[in-house]
């Protein structure tokens, strides 16, 4: 059904891509993995003042300067915070929004970095957030375009059978 191509994603035989068979969630936890270890080396030599002057000490006194995925804010990450509802219409504006998201944060960091090493693999995961955004909405859009109903959004096109045309 699938054959492989240079690219990171597969395509269909009839060209048209699919970011589902793609490994985009590996990719999604490598920009975890990166994120943390540039937040890693800009905490590993800090003094105590500076943990304390930089507002850091909560954190580093639960976590010293271990990698621990938060929120700006210091909520933890959570698979409860994603959200899958097993209707492929639906899912895949979660896919979108959360992507946007994550451009905006990268967007946000910029805005406060002046750091090079911090600065360019920001700037390259954002670049990434972009084209994975791309990738989801194509898939939105040859899903609908599959769907053979005027009212897709009336069903889960995932489990219940489609509407016949009238």
């Amino acid at each position: 059904m699938y054959r492989k191509t240079n690219r990171i994603m597969l395509v269909l035989k009839n060209g048209n891509r699919n970011i589902i068979g793609a490994s985009v969630g590996t990719e999604e936890l490598g920009h975890l993995e990166m994120v943390g270890s540039i937040v890693h080396q800009l905490t590993r030599n800090l003094t105590e003042k500076q943990i304390e002057d930089s507002g850091f000490a909560p954190y580093f006194v639960d976590h010293t300067t271990g990698v621990y995925p938060t929120a700006a804010s210091g909520f933890p990450w959570s698979a409860a915070s994603m959200q899958v509802k097993g209707d492929p219409i639906a899912d895949l504006n979660e896919d979108l929004g959360a992507e946007q998201k994550a451009r905006v944060t990268y967007d946000n960091i910029l805005r406060l970095v002046d750091d090079p090493d911090v600065i360019e693999p920001i700037k390259f995961l954002r670049e990434r957030e972009v084209v994975h955004y791309q990738r989801f909405g194509e898939g939105l859009r040859l899903l609908t375009d599959k769907l053979n109903s005027k009212n897709y959004y009336a069903f889960n096109p995932g489990f219940d059978r489609m509407p016949k045309e009238k």
